[in-house]
């Protein structure tokens, strides 16, 4: 269901203003719901993906969602600053601030609303593999907030299957990846997830003016 939309929203080209409002809005009603406190279902299908075997495949796909979204579009600005490639650098900058800003609301939020890890309200029920600091807010997620910032402006800016498929599927195993390692909660990671493909697509606006300011022309 997630990956479908997230195909949708990747292969419309040019969202008119309507639509992006009402995905905006969309999303924030998510993100409002899932900032409840967790409920049973929460905590129970944590504790499931939690016991998976398979917490050294997350500790990589963990470090990836700090990795990739910064070093995607700094090589892509290096490169094309290197290459005086101007439409790249204007997509390196349009995706690099999609990310800043997914991760700037997401670290707000996480410091408004507080909200404890999993592993330390309940750590009879959930262990830390690869644990942040305990004192660092859970909801939302910000690893994948990141990660599915950078999959959506990727897959906006280069419309193709190759390009959305594997970002889709990456960005969904580094939410994953969070869970099994215990440090967020199932409705961390979608919560995240809603804002960093808000963020890419509510920039594709903002980056109309920045693009203005910066090279002296609005992109069109």
């Amino acid at each position: 269901m997630r990956i479908t939309l997230f195909f949708y929203l990747c292969t419309e080209q040019k969202p008119n203003k309507m639509d992006i409002r009402r995905i905006i809005f969309l999303l924030l009603t998510v993100s409002f719901t899932f900032s409840l406190p967790a409920q049973n279902i929460d905590i129970n299908t944590l504790k499931t993906i939690n016991k998976w075997k398979v917490h050294g495949l997350s500790r990589g796909l963990s470090a990836s969602g700090v990795i990739l979204p910064v070093g995607v579009p700094a090589a892509m600005g290096l490169y094309a600053l290197i290459k005086k490639d101007q439409p790249m650098l204007k997509d390196a900058v349009y995706i690099g601030t999609s990310v800043i800003e997914a991760v700037g609301i997401t670290y707000a939020a996480k410091h408004i609303i507080g909200r404890d890890r999993p592993f330390v309200k309940y750590p009879d029920k959930i262990h830390a593999y690869g644990a942040p600091d305990a004192d660092s807010p859970s909801f939302p997620s910000g690893h994948t907030a990141a990660a599915f910032s950078l999959a959506t402006s990727l897959s906006i800016t280069y419309p193709k299957w190759y390009v959305i498929a594997p970002s889709a599927v990456w960005a969904c195993g580094v939410g994953f990846a969070r869970m099994n390692q215990g440090v967020h909660y199932p409705s961390d990671v979608v919560a995240g997830a809603a804002i960093g493909v808000g963020c890419a697509f509510a920039n594709i606006y903002v980056n109309r003016w920045l693009n203005k300011v910066l090279f002296g022309r609005q992109i069109k």
